[in-house]
């Protein structure tokens, strides 16, 4: 603990040059006291930590010191500052991230102190969807700890079909997919995916496991989200669709340009072939369109929207009539 935050004194005296006991001790919450031994002890390690007398005095390393970094060429600095902390998304571990990123900014070269600076300012990565998360990762840390330690984790999940029960896992791993956190583990059955937002009351047990040599989680998670896709059932259908319509399917679905024309489409319109995860789904964004989209084919969609939409009218002229 002792040893972390002397090498938070040492990284604040690298950014700010020069701080007063109080500065000191207000960044790292703790007692003038302490703030005051911590740079005795720098000193006794061999750390030239200077002391000035006076109002504008305080603790300073001595010039031309530093702790040394590996360089880093603008390709590697850039990508560096790409992922920032906020990128993170949970504030808990951005704050982590934050304290991590600042020890490594400060024991870079002043200039590129500068130039990291310049990016920083000029990028920002808004984790949070237009939609507010409302994914719990409370239990993250136990997750994060039983992984550390290759120890069995035990936790109530809940699918999202509203069936819950106990698991006792092998963690081999945590994937973080657009700010959603799944753990990667071997179930009794075999290699299972679970979401850490609906786990609970989970616990790190005693007993230990031996994790697979070979184990690559990056390779894992490609190979098991390529099943996943290939399993999905696909829905192809044609539309006609409206500019406006056209923007939001390329964002939604998998598209492609027909090249059919269709004289009877109106002007402006473009067609598409479209892959929907299911009928059920294609009818719905169909639906939603209204008359900003057609069913050109397959003939048994267009059938179940029209008589979607002629309910839907009757529905409206009997409620305006009673």
């Amino acid at each position: 603990m002792r040893s972390g935050r002397l090498l938070s004194a040492l990284m604040l005296l690298q950014a700010h040059g020069r701080l007063s006991t109080r500065e000191l001790a207000e960044r790292l919450e703790i007692s003038h006291r302490t703030a005051h031994r911590d740079m005795e002890a720098l000193s006794a390690a061999g750390v030239p930590v200077l002391a000035l007398r006076g109002s504008q005095g305080g603790w300073e390393l001595a010039q031309g010191w530093r702790t040394k970094v590996p360089g880093l060429d603008e390709a590697e600095l850039q990508a560096l500052l790409m992922s920032q902390p906020s990128a993170l998304g949970h504030p808990g571990l951005a704050a982590a991230s934050e304290r991590a990123f600042g020890k490594l900014m400060a024991a870079m070269p002043r200039s590129m102190q500068t130039q990291a600076a310049s990016i920083r300012a000029r990028l920002h990565i808004d984790p949070a969807g237009w939609q507010p998360s409302t994914d719990n990762l409370s239990m993250l840390p136990i997750v994060q700890e039983a992984i550390a330690r290759d120890c069995k984790l035990t936790f109530l999940y809940s699918r999202a079909d509203g069936e819950s029960g106990v698991r006792t896992v092998d963690p081999f791993g945590i994937v973080s997919k657009q700010a959603v956190w799944y753990l990667v583990a071997r179930a009794p059955a075999g290699m299972r995916t679970y979401r850490i937002s609906r786990m609970q009351n989970a616990v790190v047990l005693a007993v230990t496991f031996e994790r697979p040599a070979a184990f690559d989680l990056a390779a894992h998670w490609k190979s098991t989200t390529a099943q996943l896709q290939a399993q999905r059932e696909q829905f192809h259908a044609t539309l006609a669709v409206a500019p406006d319509a056209a923007v939001s399917l390329r964002r939604w679905c998998q598209v492609s340009a027909a090249p059919e024309v269709h004289a009877a489409i109106p002007e402006n319109w473009c067609v598409l072939h479209v892959s929907f995860g299911s009928s059920a789904e294609a009818r719905f964004i169909v639906l939603g369109f209204g008359a900003r989209a057609q069913v050109l084919t397959p003939t048994n969609l267009r059938d179940e929207v029209m008589k979607e939409m002629h309910a839907a009218v009757r529905y409206s002229e009997c409620s305006e009539a009673s």
